[in-house]
């Protein structure tokens, strides 16, 4: 697919809106979304999806729906549940799938791919995680139970490590310092405190109360933040010789978020004003070991497929799931850094691993509109070794 300015078809996919929660931590006392389920979350962000829209719930003709542990609370079809909780139509189908960290973008993927090719015309993709009720350990307890997804001959050709051990080893083989990952980390942290203090989420942000307050950002933002309070953490992973902290890696949270598309014929038949154009998408499968890699190959791949250099980006939104994940993907595209994750990223903002991918493409849209710019690349790395990229164009 290439880069143009129109004219557009009726069967180019447009982001019409994009929204989610504020992401909370979770934590079980002072979690913002401590006491709210995850359907309730979802529920939000289709509510504000069709109101931003202006359509009625009916001409939905699909949900597809991000979620990395599918049970207890998120089990049975969440996007199903979330939607029939609001009372919309029971004609409207959805559909629950998994791919790690990139699950929502992926869930972005699909819903594009459904509306390129005809079979829909408007589709919400979505994704959700409340990572305090529902913890990322949760397949490992279900495995106690069931049975263990990785067999015998499945560790005889890899030697799996958890993903902090990832990106251990990603700052080797980059040899990146631990200073370099805390300045970053640092920025994360400063950019996003910036951007709420203008304003910058309003766009993207669904109205959410708590104790009575309008929430603006997102509970782990840190201001103040430095590489001097960030310097005196523990290693998480390698407690002797490690480089990784929690301050940075992106920190576990609760929260949903999501983008509606349609294409442009039923844009123009139900009034509802383009965005963005989804220009391309693609998926990529690296090293399950050191797993997190993916984001490079996927932005090379769909950069050249569309005739395009890193100098034709106008923003990045790379996931901050750890600094030395995104550190090592500049090493690798030698972007400009002014381009990058603008308004920070997973590190200062939360990453509930399900929904993330939904809240990049919520921002870039966002970013792309208030700075008046063109084009603007997402791409995550996922657990067991994915890399998703999807490329939009502002209209």
């Amino acid at each position: 697919m290439a880069r143009r300015s129109g004219p557009f078809t009726g069967r180019d996919v447009f982001v019409v809106a994009g929204a989610r929660t504020p992401f909370g931590r979770s934590h079980p006392e002072k979690g913002w979304h401590r006491d709210v389920h995850p359907n309730d979350l979802l529920g939000a962000v289709y509510r504000d999806l069709l109101r931003r829209a202006t359509i009625a719930p009916g001409v939905v003709e699909d949900v597809v729906v991000g979620c990395t542990a599918p049970f207890g609370e998120q089990s049975r079809n969440i996007g199903r549940n979330a939607w029939l909780q609001e009372g919309y139509p029971p004609e409207v189908p959805a559909v629950v799938l998994d791919r790690r960290c990139g699950s929502a973008q992926t869930a972005g993927e699909m819903a594009a791919s459904l509306v390129a090719s005809g079979v829909h015309d408007v589709v919400i993709a979505a994704g959700v995680e409340h990572m305090g009720h529902v913890p990322m350990n949760s397949p490992a307890a279900i495995s106690e139970l069931y049975g263990d997804p990785w067999t015998a001959r499945m560790w005889e050709r890899y030697d799996f490590v958890p993903q902090g051990e990832s990106a251990e080893l990603i700052a080797d083989r980059w040899e990146l310092s631990r200073d370099e990952m805390d300045a970053f980390a640092a920025r994360s942290h400063r950019l996003a405190a910036e951007a709420v203090a203008a304003g910058r989420f309003d766009e993207e942000l669904i109205r959410w109360e708590h104790d009575g307050e309008i929430l603006r950002g997102d509970q782990t933002i840190r201001p103040g933040t430095t590489v001097e309070t960030l310097s005196g953490l523990a290693t998480v992973f390698r407690p002797q010789d490690g480089r990784v902290t929690a301050g940075s890696s992106s920190p576990i949270c609760d929260g949903a978020a999501g983008v509606l598309l349609a294409s442009g014929d039923a844009a123009a038949e139900h009034g509802m004003v383009p965005r963005a154009r989804i220009v391309d998408q693609t998926t990529v499968g690296v090293d399950p070991v050191i797993m997190l890699t993916g984001p490079i190959p996927a932005t090379r791949r769909i950069l050249d497929r569309n005739g395009l250099t890193v100098a034709d980006i106008d923003l990045f939104e790379v996931n901050e799931a750890f600094s030395s994940v995104v550190l090592a993907w500049e090493r690798e595209l030698e972007p400009a850094p002014d381009r990058v994750n603008v308004n920070g990223g997973a590190i200062a903002l939360g990453h509930p691993v399900g929904a993330t991918g939904g809240r990049l493409l919520a921002t870039v849209v966002a970013e792309l509109e208030r700075r008046d710019a063109e084009l603007g690349l997402v791409t995550m790395c996922c657990g067991g070794g994915l890399g998703t990229a999807t490329l939009v164009e502002r209209v």
